[in-house]
């Protein structure tokens, strides 16, 4: 077979413009068009990270790297011993983009500015001489005698000899796939703030801590889900990663349970109940001759306004000393610092982020080279595909992964 081959790509975000990238960069020969459906290309690098580009996350190590993905994990093993974080900044920094690791793992570009990312990979497909269209809506793709038809809403067709699908969350992206006989997981958001309106947190906007442990329960059975991290506390509720990483795992026990569910706060985590009822009698030991208010010392590491106002919603009398706390306020204080309850009355929106798990069932896509298992010479990459990571610069790893996988068996076929 020549090596002379028409690919089309369908989806100019992250995944479609890396993997085109890939593909001519790897044979000349083939001739690649990236089709989009806006007025540019590569959106949500534009505005990711509050337009600073969240370019992947400081996390080199397969087995671990894979633990922040609610789904595709296991599927992504295998593809990041191939292509991963210290890839991806390679490929950059050979192109004389600078990166930078802050405290928290997260990889930016030195400019703070997602331009430079966007600029970067543009050149690269104009020396690649990839012919981009934009304005140019897919509404059908049809396989006729080995090759594929496309169809735009302006009225032109192309042909193809491969196809790559990578049209994010899009719901016509969904639509194309599932015409060429592929299942589709129902998609839902993930990576969302909780909206809670309680006394507890009335006042302490703007609050955080930086570990606690947090736990949904909902209806029916195995309804729940926990994670651990940062909690900051908002107008509307909570948010930070810890609620994020809950909202990524818990996506879909939160969707069947219309969003509505209890919340256990662990303000104290790691440490359980019994841990904390038992540190509370000790340092009650420690001033059972002091006349130290119980309201004026905090001996955990929270906001001196958080402390208070739990003890308050536990109806600890402020003027209290620590001497004077009986047994029955101790254990009541113990569960409120590690079990305290929340209503979660809704979901609401994190901005940096745009993200939904569900798409492409993965059982039907070969992880070596991206391409269906149920329709030959199809590809997938990116968010099309059932996968979603948390925050932090994961899910366009996962978009640079398989865009590449995909880039280079395009180039290959």
């Amino acid at each position: 077979m020549s090596n002379s081959l028409d690919i089309i790509i369908i989806g100019g975000g992250a995944a479609g413009f890396f993997a085109g990238i890939v593909c001519a960069e790897n044979n000349p020969l083939t001739r690649v068009t990236i089709i989009e459906g806006s007025a540019k290309v590569l959106g949500k690098v534009r505005i990711s990270g509050g337009g600073r580009c969240n370019v992947t996350h400081h996390c080199f190590d397969p087995a671990e790297l894979v633990t922040y993905y609610p789904r595709g994990g296991r599927e992504l093993r295998g593809a990041f011993t191939r292509f991963q974080p210290q890839d991806i900044i390679n490929w950059f920094e050979k192109r004389g983009v600078r990166l930078k690791t802050e405290a928290d793992g997260r990889v930016f570009p030195v400019t703070d500015s997602s331009q430079t990312i966007v600029n970067c990979l543009i050149k690269a497909a104009e020396n690649a001489k990839i012919d981009i269209k934009l304005k140019s809506e897919v509404v059908a793709l049809k396989l006729q005698e080995n090759q594929f038809k496309v169809r735009l809403k302006h009225g032109e067709s192309l042909r193809g000899d491969r196809i790559l699908l990578a049209t994010g969350s899009s719901a016509r992206g969904y639509q194309l796939a599932k015409s060429l006989s592929h299942e589709i997981i129902t998609p839902l958001p993930s990576l969302f703030t909780f909206k809670i309106k309680d006394s507890r947190f009335q006042g302490l906007e703007g609050i955080s801590v930086d570990s606690v442990g947090l736990k949904l329960s909902g209806k029916g059975k195995n309804k729940t889900a926990q994670q651990s991290g940062s909690l900051l506390i908002t107008h509307w509720g909570i948010s930070g990663f810890g609620v994020l990483k809950l909202s990524a795992f818990g996506a879909k026990i939160l969707a069947e349970n219309n969003y509505q569910m209890l919340l256990s706060i662990n303000w104290l985590f790691p440490d359980n109940p019994q841990q904390v009822k038992e540190k509370l009698i000790e340092i009650q030991s420690q001033y059972r001759q002091s006349r130290q208010q119980i309201s004026s010392f905090c001996p955990f590491p929270l906001p001196k306004r958080m402390w208070q106002r739990l003890l308050n919603f536990i109806a600890v009398d402020s003027q209290k000393k620590w001497s004077e706390l009986s047994k029955n306020e101790l254990i009541k204080l113990a569960k409120e610092l590690t079990q305290g309850e929340y209503k979660i009355l809704g979901k609401g929106v994190f901005k940096d982020e745009f993200v939904t798990c569900g798409g492409v069932k993965l059982k039907e896509v070969n992880f070596s080279t991206m391409e269906s298992k149920v329709c030959q010479h199809l590809y997938f990459a990116g968010e099309v595909l059932d996968i979603d990571g948390v925050t932090g610069g994961f899910n366009f790893q996962s978009a640079w992964t398989t865009g590449w996988l995909a880039g280079l068996a395009l180039s290959k076929s």
